[in-house]
């Protein structure tokens, strides 16, 4: 069964097939033989090197974290621009719909992995970063509760559930950033004076 696996990075290839079996089941439907069938090791592989299911996809959850925030800091570095960020963000959901899908899915996860809480932690300061009344905690961290930041998330979360479902008219799916834009000029983040 070792035709397609010669001697490389087991775990990245055990990634790599558990992202493309979630592109086409979902996260829920995962199963360890799959992915140890489509990354061509033994059926025993993906336990050994996660664990169990939760242990794999927690691993896909992590590393989908990082590429979002990879993706949040590009947008604002690029621009400064909190919406941008936001269409940044459902960009990512739809480029990366079965590392989106896992990320936000805790009850199929080990929600106390040091790897996962790093990076949740990392997408999260980069999704406040802009809100109009974030202010960071006295460790620098973002904190608990922002007004604008969960709006915010609230709102770009819920189109990108929306679009990927098949909710909007054509229309918004043709142009989804040009959607958000347009939502963007008529929603205010920040406090109201």
């Amino acid at each position: 069964m070792t035709d397609r696996y010669h001697h490389g990075d087991l775990r990245r290839a055990l990634i790599d097939a558990a992202v493309a079996s979630i592109a086409e089941t979902g996260p829920s439907a995962l199963s360890l033989r799959a992915v140890a069938k489509l990354a061509g090791v033994s059926h025993a592989a993906p336990a050994h090197h996660f664990g169990d299911k939760a242990g794999l996809l927690t691993a896909v959850a992590a590393e989908g974290y990082d590429r979002f925030a990879d993706a949040l800091d590009t947008a604002w570095a690029a621009t400064g621009d909190f919406v941008e960020v936001g269409i940044a963000y459902v960009r990512f959901a739809i480029d990366n719909k079965a590392y989106f899908e896992t990320m936000f899915r805790p009850e199929l996860l080990h929600e106390d992995d040091p790897d996962l809480a790093r990076a949740e932690a990392r997408s999260r300061a980069a999704l406040v970063r802009g809100a109009g009344d974030a202010k960071p905690g006295p460790d620098g961290a973002p904190p608990d509760f922002n007004a604008s930041a969960l709006g915010a998330w609230s709102l770009v979360h819920g189109f990108a559930g929306l679009l990927m479902t098949g909710n909007f008219p054509p229309a918004v799916v043709a142009d989804p950033e040009g959607a958000l834009r347009e939502i963007g000029r008529h929603v205010r983040f920040g406090p109201i004076d």
